[in-house]
């Protein structure tokens, strides 16, 4: 059976460690905002974009240079038909050193194409991981300009 969930990769000259503090730095690559800790296994957090759209998340898994896992408990997203649709979905990265250089697999499970946010969240997702967290990776900031979206 073929996974249709949403993935993306990056590498780059980072410790794994280093990897998941700063995956788990969100405003600095996100650029949303945000509340919460993400430290540790069952940490929540919410994460806001403008006046009505949220998403609340658990850190339902934390395996510190390898693995961070968050579930998405609720979310409001004014601007599709299914405002819910991210809730119950999980946002997985997995994380793996190389000889100093450390690839980030990112999974969104449950975002397949025959969901109604496929196509703007695939763009959205792209940008933020191959974008603005390789940025944040590399430079020490993210980068948050969409341009082209």
């Amino acid at each position: 059976m073929k996974n249709n969930d949403f993935s993306s990769s990056i590498s780059a000259k980072i410790s794994a460690g280093d990897a998941i503090q700063k995956i788990s730095n969100l405003p600095e690559w996100w650029g949303v905002t945000f509340s919460g800790n993400t430290g540790k296994q069952d940490d929540e957090f919410v994460i806001k974009m403008g006046e009505d759209a949220f998403f609340n998340f658990t850190v339902t898994e934390l395996t510190p240079g390898k693995r961070v896992v968050w579930q998405v408990n609720d979310c409001h997203m004014p601007w599709f038909r299914n405002k819910k649709e991210w809730a119950g979905t999980r946002l997985i990265f997995d994380v793996h050193e190389n000889n100093g250089v450390t690839t980030v697999n990112f999974k969104h499970e449950g975002l397949t194409p025959d969901v109604e946010c496929y196509k703007d969240c695939e763009k959205g997702w792209t940008h933020w991981i191959q974008k603005s967290l390789f940025s944040y990776f590399t430079t020490g900031k993210g980068d948050f300009n969409k341009s082209g979206k």
